[in-house]
């Protein structure tokens, strides 16, 4: 019996190769390369029967607006762009547990008083989806559950019965005729993607995947399975806390700068209508180390709390650790506070962190973490009511950021006093019950903490 030919996948980006290599040739990935059998070929087919091609003048194609979809949950529109969009494939990641195939449930329950849903799980039986559904409250004539692992079965089921939603939990457990390999891997995901992404166009249906993750954190499978569908959200927080931020990585359809903020109940995931208060809540008072920054997420202010413990070092090599902010950009701060402040840091262990699982990424957060590691290193509480952002430059200045104006009204709407602003970023303020502290350098913006 003849063997089987066996082909080697990349992970990352989809190309075939006959026999393994360390480097895939095509995006540079380094031991991404996994053997799988090849998928079955039903033989080319000729040109005299291809299909013909039309054009169709820009001008020419009818649109009406995008019709789309409220999901019942806010947070969740908000992300998507302002609802899901009819015939649009959204794929759903994060870490075990977190909370994917809940909020999904939870969607079914919103939106099954009006529209029929299909919900396939590969990973869980009939009976056990029931019970968590019952756990959560949802309870709905139009939801209809299916237990199945065939991609062909699931799209014929979707033709036949014409549901408004399809829901798939989750892709790696999904297989299809056309593949010989086993379930979970590039090929199958690959291709099980691509035909639930024509099922979707053609059927016009609005279809949720479910994809686990590996374990670097990304999304499991091969990279061009996120270029296949037409929004990418991710789940992020810690399991063991109750706070969970959505995020869009890819969104066809809408702003990938939106997140949507949930916490985690024992009947279910609630909504954060208020992410500063949240985020403030349960802040220590006359604690050295521990300042608030206003960043933008999309187009919502929130407040975080930047927490910096400055401790002497039992090692040789002093630790650095950041959560919650870049880790360079730790090593840069500190770079320049000894350099033209004086600070020495030698010798002493330097921990960051954002309080409620929030991750800062834009540069507006480095004024806030200066000022709490001075606050750290000198012993100086930062007054209760100050708040303070702004870029810092290698040269120890404070450069302006965008939308200050929308920062500094959140802050006053939660009553802080005083705000530290980058010198020329605000004018005037919409904002009277505030005080507006304009500095140029880092040397100005401690003189503030410390004359307080």
């Amino acid at each position: 019996m003849p063997k089987e030919k066996i082909v080697f996948v990349c992970r990352e980006c989809g190309q075939e190769y006959p026999k393994w290599n360390g480097k895939c040739t095509s995006c540079g990935a380094w031991n991404s390369l996994e053997e799988t059998l090849p998928v079955i070929s039903s033989g080319a087919k000729s040109l005299s029967n291809a299909a013909e091609l039309k054009f169709t003048r820009m001008d020419e194609v009818e649109y009406d607006d995008e019709i789309r979809y409220d999901t019942g949950i806010s947070e969740l529109n908000r992300v998507l762009g302002g609802g899901l969009v009819k015939g649009s494939l959204v794929l759903i990641g994060g870490d075990p547990g977190i909370g994917k195939s809940t909020l999904l449930l939870q969607i079914c329950g919103k939106m099954g008083g009006e529209h029929t849903i299909l919900y396939v799980s590969g990973e869980e039986s009939e009976r056990q989806i029931k019970l968590r559904a019952q756990r959560l409250g949802i309870i709905s004539e139009n939801l209809f559950i299916a237990s199945n692992n065939s991609c062909e079965s699931i799209i014929r089921a979707v033709a036949e019965n014409k549901p408004e939603l399809v829901i798939i939990d989750s892709i790696q457990t999904i297989t299809s005729n056309a593949v010989s390999s086993s379930a979970g891997s590039i090929v199958q995901v690959r291709e099980c993607t691509n035909a639930f992404m024509r099922m979707a166009k053609s059927e016009e249906i609005p279809v949720f995947i479910v994809s686990h993750v590996n374990k670097d954190g990304g999304i499991a499978g091969p990279k061009i399975m996120e270029h296949i569908v037409d929004t990418v959200l991710y789940f992020e927080g810690d399991k063991q806390l109750s706070f969970r931020i959505l995020r869009a990585i890819k969104n066809r359809f809408g702003s990938t700068n939106e997140i949507g903020v949930f916490s985690m109940n024992d009947d279910g995931l609630s909504q954060v209508e208020n992410p500063s208060e949240m985020m403030l809540s349960g802040r220590p008072q006359g604690v050295s180390g521990s300042t608030v920054v206003c960043a933008i997420e999309g187009s919502r202010p929130i407040l975080a709390e930047v927490q910096a413990l400055v401790a002497k070092s039992s090692f040789s090599a002093p630790r650095r650790t950041a959560t919650g902010v870049d880790y360079n950009r730790l090593y840069m701060l500190i770079a320049v506070l000894e350099k033209r402040l004086g600070f020495t840091f030698g010798g002493l262990d330097v921990y960051i962190n954002i309080v409620g699982g929030l991750r800062i990424d834009e540069p507006a957060a480095d004024l806030a973490v200066a000022a709490a590691l001075y606050s750290g290193l000198c012993d100086k509480p930062v007054p209760e009511d100050m708040i303070m952002f702004g870029e810092v430059g290698l040269g120890g200045e404070i450069r302006s950021v965008s939308r200050a104006r929308e920062r500094v009204k959140e802050a006053a709407r939660l009553g802080f006093k005083m705000c530290v602003v980058p010198a020329g970023s605000l004018k005037t303020s919409d904002a009277p019950n505030i005080n507006i502290v304009q500095v140029r350098t880092l040397g100005q913006a401690f003189r503030e903490i410390r004359s307080k």
